[in-house]
């Protein structure tokens, strides 16, 4: 199979099995990105071990499930506040516990990149869960997956016309040092297409006004587009090219979903704000 083959096979699958879980009901949804969070996290870590670093990779991940977990139950109306902070707050104490005991050196360094793995990868994902409800019966918790699934496609609609606008008019480069490939015309081409998606998105998933899509669409261009540079500059400072290979052609969790993660967050706080 050749790699532009194998890409768009693994492409095609990734985004059936994405977006089938995210619109079949919560648990299906759960399921697929708490192991993307989960994943994502033991990229992270891996990363950071190349880089010189020793994390909590074990405590680090239990704390992103955990995260994740009690954040799902609360969304569903399983869970109080006070359990959020009961199930979470002491494991995140217990880092710097568990480092006293660890024979490595830099504890400062240790402790602060295995609580970055939680708050990067883990947080953005668990948020995630509060997207999963209509923003307009807030805190009536009923299953609503039509913005997320409109956000992953508008996510994927810009990665997908970045790339193809920049590779046929990009010619001023948008960060060379960072990523060589992208270019100016590309992350306005990405925007342009972007935006478009999300308006007709909004006669779909009408939760949200058009107003309110098109300001997600942009969020989504250009915090997302940090997002990716972001990543890029991590394995740059290690050269390499992917965060992993579990994605044949794509490489990992973390080339993926690095524009969502960074994304995610702004477009909660947006959504929270006008709701």
């Amino acid at each position: 199979m050749s790699d532009l083959a194998q890409r768009l096979t693994t492409g095609s699958v990734f985004i059936v099995v994405v977006f089938g879980a995210t619109i079949a009901s919560p648990y299906t949804y759960a399921s697929v990105f708490l192991l993307a969070s989960t994943l994502g996290q033991v990229e992270f870590y891996r990363l950071i071990k190349k880089s010189g670093g020793n994390p909590q990779t074990v405590t680090g991940v239990i704390g992103g499930l955990l995260l994740f977990i009690t954040n799902f139950l609360y969304v569903q109306g399983s869970f109080s506040e006070i359990n959020l902070l009961v199930y979470n707050m002491p494991l995140l104490f217990l880092v710097f516990l568990i480092e006293l005991f660890r024979k490595n050196k830099n504890p400062f360094f240790n402790i602060a990149y295995t609580l970055t793995g939680i708050i990067y990868i883990a947080l953005p994902f668990t948020l995630l869960n509060y997207m999963m409800i209509d923003p307009r019966f807030y805190p009536n918790y009923e299953f609503y997956p039509h913005i997320t699934a409109g956000v992953l496609f508008c996510m994927w609609a810009n990665d997908s016309w970045a790339y193809l606008v920049g590779k046929r008019f990009g010619k001023t480069k948008l960060y060379e040092s960072v990523s060589p490939k992208k270019t100016w015309e590309g992350f306005i081409g990405g925007i342009f297409f972007c935006v478009g998606f999300a308006i007709i998105i909004s006669y779909i998933a009408t939760a949200l006004s058009m107003l309110d899509w098109i300001i997600i669409g942009l969020i989504i261009s250009i915090v997302g587009t940090a997002g990716d540079l972001i990543e890029s500059k991590l394995k740059r400072s290690l050269n390499l090219k992917d965060s992993g290979n579990i994605l044949p052609g794509h490489g990992g969790i973390l080339d993926r979903f690095d524009a969502l993660i960074l994304a995610i967050p702004f477009i909660i706080v947006y959504l929270f704000i006008r709701y």
